[in-house]
């Protein structure tokens, strides 16, 4: 077998599994989490989160298998390891931006769902004298 061969073979056999952890634990989390934001709404907890973990997926398999392929020459052991330590090094920063991005999308998810359900500011009591002002309509 080639060096390269034995190079590429490495490469999916690290960065699989890598990309498959990182979306199982934000899958685990980010459906706890999620669940929380929408108590109410369970179906759309786990929508939620099952489209953001294919996404993940999509983005991140994408990611190892167009970057898969090297111009760089194996001959030895070394170079393989070289090579191995670029491109598995470049995934896990990769797969480490996709991660902190997914961690931004459920915080911009709960600051909404917490801004639509704060409660709503209490008038002052009026004025003795001074008739109570009428309740405004919910929007």
């Amino acid at each position: 077998m080639q060096p390269v061969v034995a190079a590429y073979a490495l490469y999916l056999a690290i960065t699989v599994p890598l990309t498959v952890l990182v979306a199982r634990t934000l899958s685990r989390h980010g459906k706890t989490f999620l669940e929380d934001v929408f108590q109410d709404k369970q179906a759309l907890a786990h929508s939620v989160n099952q489209l953001l973990v294919v996404g993940f997926y999509l983005v991140s398999l994408g990611f190892v298998t167009l970057f898969l392929t090297s111009d760089d020459t194996v001959l030895d052991a070394r170079d393989v390891f070289e090579m191995l330590s670029v491109k598995v090094g470049t995934v896990a920063l990769v797969l480490g931006v996709m991660h902190v991005g997914n961690v931004l999308v459920f915080n911009g998810i709960r600051r909404k769902h917490l801004n639509h359900t704060a409660a709503r500011p209490v008038p002052p009591p009026p004025y003795p004298g001074y008739p109570a002002p009428a309740p405004h309509p919910a929007p």
